[in-house]
């Protein structure tokens, strides 16, 4: 009887273990799982703005460097002597600028002598009027007095020569009044010619900032001679050689950003139906089979890639062919952020992963430990 005891607690240990492990193995099971996982990183390729030698190689090749660190320098030697023939230039536009502002000043002075010259000319004809009118009226009553012997013929030619001499008056006024109109339309024209060629006033000439912005690309491009790293990273395959030409606008190097890591994980489209942004996921990378990470889907995605249809020989469409009894489902790729990393796991990009996801886990407080995907799904 203690030995059917025995074999019966023994069996109902040993049916313990195998429904625990089928339990948990099929909690692998019925979740989405893949073995086609890449590890993915935004690589930013590094490239110069200008074209110059290299003279000085800031780091080696698989070094990581933190953003803003030097990674090679161009000769600044010509970019420099640019940003000085520019400050030149813009020194002169300077000068050049304050000699016309003065040109501007002198020609409005012009134009107020002119202004004064024309007031004296109309007030000399109206003096001329009023002198013309008074020897006229001394002219006509000499005249009259002539006959009755009150005034004698010298006085009588005196007042004719007045009056002819103040008609004579005033027609130099007139012609001293059309040279004064004359004389101010030309300045107002050398005012506005002057005007017209210093351009706005003050830091909105156009002069000064055509020569100001020649100074800030000079100084750009010798700025741009120090290429520094814009994020924290990986220099990978380095090929750089001192003295070897920098084109500009030519890649010269990549860089891994260690701050964009994620997992592409392909899904078959028949497992993604309960599969949402938000679920918890595990990821195992292959060179780390026994330290699993922790990760949350971030997205899945829209479309993929359509082979029949593509265009072939002679440009007629290419339609691979199938198979009636085989409906072949196709991968969704599937976005993974990962979560906080193991100690000692290094991600490298395209590097292969699997990747569990446990459906329904969006913000449910999920806190149990992850284990790693078995083996036999890995």
């Amino acid at each position: 009887m203690k030995l059917f005891f025995k074999y019966l607690l023994t069996g109902l240990v040993v049916l313990l273990a195998v429904m625990a492990v089928l339990l948990k193995y099929w909690d692998y099971v019925v979740n989405p799982w893949t073995r086609d996982g890449q590890v993915r990183a935004e690589v930013i390729q590094i490239t110069p703005r200008v074209s110059a030698p290299i003279v000085k190689l800031a780091v080696e090749d698989n070094q990581f460097v933190k953003a803003g660190d030097l990674l090679f320098a161009l000769d600044p030697r010509t970019f420099r002597a640019d940003l000085e023939s520019a400050q030149a230039k813009y020194d002169k536009t300077g000068d050049s600028y304050l000699g016309q502002e003065k040109q501007v000043e002198a020609a409005e002075a012009y134009v107020d002598v002119a202004r004064a010259a024309l007031l004296q000319a109309r007030s000399a004809i109206n003096q001329a009027e009023s002198e013309i009118e008074k020897n006229k009226a001394e002219y006509e009553r000499q005249q009259e007095l002539l006959p009755k012997k009150a005034t004698s013929i010298k006085s009588v030619e005196r007042a004719r020569a007045n009056y002819e001499v103040s008609v004579q008056k005033r027609k130099g006024a007139v012609a001293s009044l059309a040279q004064a109109r004359a004389s101010l339309a030309q300045s107002q024209a050398d005012l506005a010619e002057t005007r017209a060629n210093l351009g706005a006033a003050g830091d909105a000439n156009a002069s000064i900032r055509e020569a100001r912005a020649a100074v800030e690309q000079a100084e750009l491009n010798l700025e741009f001679t120090e290429i520094r790293a814009p994020v924290n990273g990986y220099v990978t395959n380095l090929e750089l050689q001192l003295g070897s030409q920098a084109v500009a606008n030519q890649p010269a190097l990549a860089l891994v950003d260690v701050d964009s890591f994620w997992i592409d994980a392909y899904f078959k489209e028949n497992t993604i139906e309960d599969m949402g942004a938000g679920d918890k996921a595990v990821v195992t990378l292959m060179s780390y089979p026994d330290k699993p990470i922790e990760a949350t889907v971030d997205s899945l995605g829209w479309g993929i890639a359509q082979d029949d249809g593509s265009t072939g020989d002679d440009l007629l469409p290419n339609i691979s062919p199938t198979f009636e009894w085989i409906r072949l489902a196709q991968r969704v790729p599937v976005r993974i952020h990962l979560g906080e990393l193991p100690e000692g796991v290094a991600l490298r990009v395209g590097t292969t992963a699997s990747v569990l996801v446990m459906t329904g886990t969006t913000g449910d407080g999920h806190d149990k430990s992850v284990p790693a995907v078995p083996a036999a799904l890995q």
